[in-house]
Protein backbone atom coordinates (compact mmCIF):
# COMPACT_ATOMS: atom_id res chain seq x y z
CA UNK A 1 0.00 0.00 0.00
CA UNK A 2 1.05 3.54 -0.83
CA UNK A 3 2.38 5.34 2.44
CA UNK A 4 2.76 8.66 3.13
CA UNK A 5 6.37 9.07 1.82
CA UNK A 6 4.98 7.81 -1.68
CA UNK A 7 2.32 9.75 -2.19
CA UNK A 8 3.94 12.85 -1.00
CA UNK A 9 6.43 11.77 -3.44
CA UNK A 10 3.58 11.54 -6.02
CA UNK A 11 2.01 14.78 -5.35
CA UNK A 12 5.52 16.33 -5.91
CA UNK A 13 6.54 15.02 -9.28
CA UNK A 14 3.50 15.25 -11.34
CA UNK A 15 2.90 18.99 -9.54
CA UNK A 16 5.46 20.20 -12.23
CA UNK A 17 3.54 18.59 -14.99
CA UNK A 18 -0.09 19.65 -14.12
CA UNK A 19 -0.18 22.91 -12.21
CA UNK A 20 -1.23 25.81 -14.54
CA UNK A 21 -1.92 23.44 -17.01
CA UNK A 22 -5.79 22.95 -18.28
CA UNK A 23 -8.14 20.02 -18.41
CA UNK A 24 -9.54 19.26 -21.86
CA UNK A 25 -10.64 15.71 -21.17
CA UNK A 26 -11.77 13.55 -18.09
CA UNK A 27 -12.18 9.71 -19.26
CA UNK A 28 -13.20 7.37 -16.84
CA UNK A 29 -13.07 4.02 -17.80
CA UNK A 30 -14.27 2.61 -14.70
CA UNK A 31 -16.16 3.87 -12.08
CA UNK A 32 -16.70 0.93 -9.59
CA UNK A 33 -13.97 1.98 -7.43
CA UNK A 34 -14.06 1.69 -3.26
CA UNK A 35 -16.56 4.42 -3.79
CA UNK A 36 -17.94 5.42 -7.39
CA UNK A 37 -16.49 7.92 -9.14
CA UNK A 38 -17.86 11.05 -8.57
CA UNK A 39 -20.74 11.23 -12.04
CA UNK A 40 -20.23 14.68 -12.36
CA UNK A 41 -16.21 15.03 -12.53
CA UNK A 42 -15.93 14.91 -15.72
CA UNK A 43 -18.60 17.70 -16.30
CA UNK A 44 -17.35 20.14 -13.55
CA UNK A 45 -13.57 19.35 -14.49
CA UNK A 46 -13.17 19.66 -17.90
CA UNK A 47 -12.35 23.48 -19.13
CA UNK A 48 -10.47 24.20 -15.47
CA UNK A 49 -6.77 25.24 -14.94
CA UNK A 50 -4.96 22.79 -12.47
CA UNK A 51 -3.84 25.73 -9.78
CA UNK A 52 -2.19 23.72 -7.30
CA UNK A 53 -1.71 20.18 -6.08
CA UNK A 54 -2.02 19.25 -2.44
CA UNK A 55 -2.01 16.33 0.29
CA UNK A 56 -4.23 16.01 3.53
CA UNK A 57 -2.45 12.15 4.85
CA UNK A 58 -2.85 9.92 1.71
CA UNK A 59 -5.27 12.22 0.00
CA UNK A 60 -4.42 13.78 -2.87
CA UNK A 61 -5.81 17.15 -4.36
CA UNK A 62 -5.64 18.64 -7.83
CA UNK A 63 -7.22 22.26 -7.49
CA UNK A 64 -8.71 24.63 -9.72
CA UNK A 65 -11.21 27.92 -9.02
CA UNK A 66 -14.12 26.17 -8.84
CA UNK A 67 -13.29 22.93 -7.03
CA UNK A 68 -10.92 20.24 -6.92
CA UNK A 69 -10.31 16.08 -7.16
CA UNK A 70 -9.41 14.21 -4.36
CA UNK A 71 -7.82 10.81 -5.08
CA UNK A 72 -6.73 8.21 -2.71
CA UNK A 73 -4.30 5.63 -4.18
CA UNK A 74 -5.87 2.86 -2.24
CA UNK A 75 -3.91 -0.57 -1.96
CA UNK A 76 -2.51 -0.79 -5.31
CA UNK A 77 -3.35 2.72 -6.82
CA UNK A 78 -0.80 4.71 -8.73
CA UNK A 79 -0.81 7.83 -10.77
CA UNK A 80 1.30 8.31 -14.01
CA UNK A 81 2.48 10.92 -16.69
CA UNK A 82 2.17 10.20 -19.52
CA UNK A 83 1.49 11.19 -23.69
CA UNK A 84 -2.21 11.57 -24.44
CA UNK A 85 -1.80 8.74 -27.34
CA UNK A 86 -0.55 5.70 -24.91
CA UNK A 87 -3.23 2.98 -24.93
CA UNK A 88 -4.91 2.54 -21.86
CA UNK A 89 -4.12 -1.12 -19.91
CA UNK A 90 -6.83 -3.09 -18.18
CA UNK A 91 -6.20 -1.19 -15.16
CA UNK A 92 -6.09 2.54 -16.51
CA UNK A 93 -9.43 3.70 -14.86
CA UNK A 94 -9.55 7.53 -15.38
CA UNK A 95 -7.25 9.81 -17.30
CA UNK A 96 -7.05 13.42 -16.95
CA UNK A 97 -5.88 15.18 -20.33
CA UNK A 98 -4.22 18.57 -20.89
CA UNK A 99 -4.19 21.01 -23.37
CA UNK A 100 -0.18 20.25 -23.77
CA UNK A 101 -1.43 16.36 -24.80
CA UNK A 102 0.23 15.19 -22.03
CA UNK A 103 -2.10 12.72 -19.28
CA UNK A 104 -2.30 12.10 -15.96
CA UNK A 105 -3.30 8.29 -15.13
CA UNK A 106 -5.18 6.85 -12.22
CA UNK A 107 -3.88 2.81 -12.44
CA UNK A 108 -5.22 0.61 -9.86
CA UNK A 109 -5.29 -3.29 -10.12
CA UNK A 110 -7.26 -4.02 -7.09
CA UNK A 111 -9.67 -0.94 -7.45
CA UNK A 112 -9.59 -0.03 -3.74
CA UNK A 113 -8.61 3.83 -4.69
CA UNK A 114 -11.00 6.49 -4.63
CA UNK A 115 -11.59 9.82 -6.97
CA UNK A 116 -14.08 12.43 -5.87
CA UNK A 117 -14.98 15.67 -6.81
CA UNK A 118 -15.64 18.63 -4.47
CA UNK A 119 -16.88 22.12 -4.82
CA UNK A 120 -14.82 25.09 -4.13
CA UNK A 121 -15.33 25.18 -0.28
CA UNK A 122 -16.90 21.87 0.44
CA UNK A 123 -15.13 19.40 2.89
CA UNK A 124 -15.58 15.78 3.25
CA UNK A 125 -16.21 12.91 5.50
CA UNK A 126 -13.30 10.78 5.19
CA UNK A 127 -11.06 14.23 6.01
CA UNK A 128 -13.40 15.22 8.72
CA UNK A 129 -11.96 13.05 12.13
CA UNK A 130 -8.09 13.17 10.65
CA UNK A 131 -5.52 13.54 13.51
CA UNK A 132 -2.69 16.22 12.53
CA UNK A 133 0.02 15.69 9.85
CA UNK A 134 3.35 13.68 11.87
CA UNK A 135 5.54 16.27 10.01
CA UNK A 136 3.38 19.19 11.32
CA UNK A 137 4.19 21.31 14.37
CA UNK A 138 0.55 20.00 16.55
CA UNK A 139 2.22 16.34 16.50
CA UNK A 140 4.66 16.31 19.09
CA UNK A 141 5.31 14.46 22.52
CA UNK A 142 2.35 16.47 24.45
CA UNK A 143 -0.39 15.55 21.72
CA UNK A 144 0.93 11.81 21.16
CA UNK A 145 1.25 11.11 25.67
CA UNK A 146 -2.38 12.92 26.09
CA UNK A 147 -3.81 10.63 23.31
CA UNK A 148 -2.48 7.77 24.42
CA UNK A 149 -3.45 7.82 27.95
CA UNK A 150 -5.60 5.05 29.51
CA UNK A 151 -4.99 3.11 26.04
CA UNK A 152 -4.09 -0.47 25.96
CA UNK A 153 -4.27 -1.08 22.29
CA UNK A 154 -0.55 -1.91 21.37
CA UNK A 155 1.52 1.47 20.77
CA UNK A 156 2.32 0.26 16.84
CA UNK A 157 -1.56 0.16 16.11
CA UNK A 158 -2.02 3.18 18.24
CA UNK A 159 0.15 4.98 15.67
CA UNK A 160 -1.29 3.92 12.49
CA UNK A 161 -4.25 5.21 13.74
CA UNK A 162 -5.37 7.55 11.48
CA UNK A 163 -7.69 9.85 14.53
CA UNK A 164 -4.35 10.04 16.12
CA UNK A 165 -1.74 10.67 13.43
CA UNK A 166 -1.98 9.99 9.85
CA UNK A 167 -0.09 8.62 7.21
CA UNK A 168 2.40 6.59 9.72
CA UNK A 169 1.84 3.46 7.44
CA UNK A 170 3.34 -0.02 8.65
CA UNK A 171 6.97 0.42 7.17
CA UNK A 172 7.40 3.56 9.10
CA UNK A 173 5.84 2.41 12.03
CA UNK A 174 7.86 -0.53 12.36
CA UNK A 175 11.26 1.77 11.34
CA UNK A 176 10.17 4.77 14.14
CA UNK A 177 9.92 2.15 17.28
CA UNK A 178 13.18 1.02 16.24
CA UNK A 179 14.79 3.95 16.40
CA UNK A 180 13.08 5.13 19.45
CA UNK A 181 13.58 1.97 21.16
CA UNK A 182 9.87 0.94 22.29
CA UNK A 183 8.37 -2.64 21.36
CA UNK A 184 6.03 -2.43 18.67
CA UNK A 185 3.66 -4.24 21.08
CA UNK A 186 3.80 -2.56 24.28
CA UNK A 187 0.30 -0.63 25.31
CA UNK A 188 0.23 2.73 24.22
CA UNK A 189 -0.96 3.78 27.67
CA UNK A 190 1.83 2.58 29.29
CA UNK A 191 4.32 4.63 27.08
CA UNK A 192 6.23 7.62 29.55
CA UNK A 193 6.04 11.36 28.67
CA UNK A 194 10.11 11.06 27.70
CA UNK A 195 9.65 8.15 25.21
CA UNK A 196 6.63 10.09 23.56
CA UNK A 197 8.88 12.96 22.95
CA UNK A 198 11.47 10.07 21.49
CA UNK A 199 8.76 8.58 19.01
CA UNK A 200 7.17 11.60 17.29
CA UNK A 201 10.70 12.76 16.87
CA UNK A 202 11.56 9.34 15.49
CA UNK A 203 8.57 9.07 13.10
CA UNK A 204 9.27 12.66 12.34
CA UNK A 205 13.04 11.86 10.92
CA UNK A 206 11.86 8.26 9.51
CA UNK A 207 9.23 10.57 7.55
CA UNK A 208 11.41 12.72 6.38
CA UNK A 209 14.15 10.55 5.59
CA UNK A 210 11.76 8.52 3.31
CA UNK A 211 10.15 11.52 1.48
CA UNK A 212 13.83 12.84 0.74
CA UNK A 213 14.63 9.27 -0.64
CA UNK A 214 11.66 9.44 -3.10
CA UNK A 215 9.61 6.75 -0.75
CA UNK A 216 10.24 2.94 -0.75
CA UNK A 217 8.52 2.31 -4.53
CA UNK A 218 8.32 5.10 -6.40
CA UNK A 219 10.97 6.70 -7.64
CA UNK A 220 10.61 8.63 -11.05
CA UNK A 221 7.39 9.45 -12.91
CA UNK A 222 7.85 9.62 -16.26
CA UNK A 223 9.14 6.96 -18.57
CA UNK A 224 9.14 6.25 -22.06
CA UNK A 225 7.00 2.96 -21.33
CA UNK A 226 4.85 4.68 -19.07
CA UNK A 227 5.88 2.87 -16.04
CA UNK A 228 6.87 4.38 -12.32
CA UNK A 229 10.62 3.42 -11.71
CA UNK A 230 11.47 1.40 -8.36
CA UNK A 231 14.55 1.30 -6.26
CA UNK A 232 14.82 -0.61 -2.55
CA UNK A 233 15.63 1.77 0.36
CA UNK A 234 17.67 1.02 3.12
CA UNK A 235 15.29 -0.31 6.19
CA UNK A 236 16.58 -1.05 9.46
CA UNK A 237 13.91 -3.91 10.71
CA UNK A 238 10.86 -3.73 8.25
CA UNK A 239 11.37 -6.86 5.90
CA UNK A 240 14.38 -8.35 7.93
CA UNK A 241 12.70 -10.89 10.02
CA UNK A 242 15.09 -13.67 11.14
CA UNK A 243 18.05 -11.53 10.28
CA UNK A 244 20.42 -10.08 12.43
CA UNK A 245 19.65 -6.72 14.49
CA UNK A 246 21.76 -3.82 12.53
CA UNK A 247 22.91 -2.68 16.40
CA UNK A 248 23.26 -5.11 18.49
CA UNK A 249 22.83 -8.70 16.02
CA UNK A 250 20.62 -10.71 17.70
CA UNK A 251 17.83 -12.11 15.37
CA UNK A 252 15.18 -9.53 14.81
CA UNK A 253 11.59 -10.97 15.42
CA UNK A 254 8.31 -10.91 13.30
CA UNK A 255 4.87 -11.76 14.25
CA UNK A 256 1.67 -10.18 13.37
CA UNK A 257 0.36 -7.38 14.98
CA UNK A 258 -3.20 -6.23 14.04
CA UNK A 259 -2.77 -8.15 11.24
CA UNK A 260 -0.02 -6.76 10.10
CA UNK A 261 3.78 -8.00 9.86
CA UNK A 262 5.81 -6.28 13.07
CA UNK A 263 8.91 -6.22 13.26
CA UNK A 264 11.25 -6.15 16.10
CA UNK A 265 14.60 -6.65 18.46
CA UNK A 266 13.97 -7.63 21.70
CA UNK A 267 17.14 -6.39 23.07
CA UNK A 268 16.83 -2.92 21.78
CA UNK A 269 13.15 -2.59 21.83
CA UNK A 270 11.66 -2.62 25.27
Amino acid sequence: MPELPEVETTMRGIASHVIGRTVVAVLVRQAKLRWPVSPELGQLFTGQEICSVSRRAKYLFLESETGRVMIHLGMSGSLRILTSDLQAGKHDHVDFVFDNRTTLRFHDPRRFGSIFWLMAGEGHTLLDALGPEPLAEEFNADHLFSRSRNKKVAVKQFIMNAHNVVGVGNIYANEALFMAGIRPDRSAGTISYQRCRRLTEAIKQVLTAAIRAGGTTLKDFVREDGNPGYFKQSLAVYGRGGLPCNRCGRVLKEERLGQRATVFCTRCQR
